[in-house]
C-alpha cells in the first residue's frame, strides 16, 4: 500500500484532539503533516485547533473540575499511578513515535518513557500528602483555631515547549491535576503525534471524562486566546518566548490569571505548589 507517498508502506494517521474525554476532529477541518524524521514521507496527519476547540476544552474542563476535586486525595493517586500503568503499557508506541518523528536514538525515547512514568508516581505519591506539608495550625489570639490549607487553583491552561518533550509535559500535567485542577493543553505541532497514545492513557485510567483536554495547534496562533479567556484561572506558559511570556502577563491582569513561567524543577513539591491556592478558616472553640 502506498498511501499518500510512494515510499510509505503504511497509512498516514489522522491524529484528532482530545476534548471532553472524546476525540473529535478539529471544527476548523485544518491539519497538518508529520513527517518521519528528516524525510518527507508523512507520519500522519494532526489536528491544527482553533479558537472554537479551545473554548469547547474550556467548557468541558470547567464542568468537570468540581467533581474531579472533590474525589477525595486518595482516589486522585489511585488514577495518577493508573497513568504510569498505562504508560508503561503503550511503552513500545511512545518509543516507536519518539524514534520515529523526532530523531530520537532508542535509547533515549526508552530514557523519555522512564521519566514520563516516573512523573506520574511521582505525583501519585504527592496527591494525599501536599496537603498536610503545605497546611499549617496559625497561632491567633483569641478564642479560635485558625488552619490554612492548600487547594485546587480550578483551570488551568498549559502551553507546552514547542520543542515537545515527552517527559517534562507528563511532568507538567501531572503536577497540575494532582491537586484537583482541570486541564486544557496546547501541544506544539512538533510533538503533535504523540497526542493519540497520551489521551489514549488518559482515556483508560479512569480519570473522569473532561478532567484533561489536549489540543494540537499552532502556538503563535492560540496563545492571546489562553491568556484572554477569562475561565482560565492559572496559566502554565512553558515556552522559551520571552515576548510571549510578557505579553500572557500583561492580559492576564484582566481576570488575575496566575502565570507559570517555565520550570526547571519538574519533579518537585515547589512545581506543584505553582497550582494550588490557600484558605485560612476561623473555627471558634469553647462554649
Amino acid at each position: 500500500m502506498t498511501g499518500l507517498n510512494t515510499k510509505n508502506t503504511k497509512v498516514a494517521k489522522t491524529i484528532k484532539l482530545f476534548i471532553g474525554g472524546e476525540f473529535p476532529r478539529t471544527e476548523s477541518g485544518r491539519s497538518t503533516p508529520v513527517y518521519i524524521y528528516k524525510t518527507k514521507n508523512i507520519y500522519a496527519h494532526v489536528c491544527l485547533a482553533s479558537r472554537k476547540d479551545l473554548r469547547n476544552a474550556v467548557t468541558a474542563a470547567q464542568a468537570a473540575q468540581p467533581g474531579w476535586q472533590s474525589k477525595s486525595a486518595y482516589n486522585r493517586s489511585q488514577i495518577l499511578y493508573r497513568m504510569a500503568e498505562m504508560t508503561e503499557a503503550k511503552r513500545e508506541e511512545f518509543v516507536e513515535i519518539l524514534v520515529t518523528t523526532l530523531g530520537l536514538t532508542r535509547a533515549n525515547a526508552e530514557k523519555s518513557v522512564d521519566s514520563a512514568i516516573d512523573a506520574f508516581v511521582y505525583y501519585a505519591g504527592f496527591a494525599d500528602k501536599y496537603q498536610q506539608v503545605l497546611g499549617s495550625v496559625n497561632p491567633v489570639s483569641g478564642p479560635h483555631h485558625n488552619f490554612t490549607g492548600a487547594e485546587a487553583v480550578g483551570l488551568v491552561g498549559l502551553i507546552c515547549n514547542q520543542k515537545f518533550n515527552l517527559a517534562e509535559v507528563a511532568s507538567q500535567i501531572a503536577a497540575i491535576i494532582s491537586s484537583g485542577n482541570s486541564l486544557v493543553a496546547l501541544l506544539a505541532t512538533e510533538g503533535g503525534a504523540l497526542l493519540a497514545p497520551l489521551a489514549e492513557v488518559f482515556a483508560t485510567s479512569d480519570l473522569p471524562k473532561g478532567v484533561i483536554n489536549l489540543l494540537s495547534g499552532n502556538t503563535e496562533e492560540l496563545y492571546k486566546q489562553f491568556g484572554t479567556h477569562m475561565e482560565i484561572h492559572s496559566l502554565s506558559c512553558q515556552s522559551k518566548d520571552k515576548a510571549m511570556l510578557a505579553e500572557l502577563r500583561s492580559m492576564a491582569a484582566a481576570n488575575m490569571k496566575r502565570i507559570v513561567s517555565p520550570t526547571k524543577d519538574l519533579l518537585s513539591l515547589e512545581h506543584l505548589m505553582s497550582y494550588v491556592e490557600y484558605k485560612t478558616v476561623w473555627h471558634p472553640i469553647g462554649h
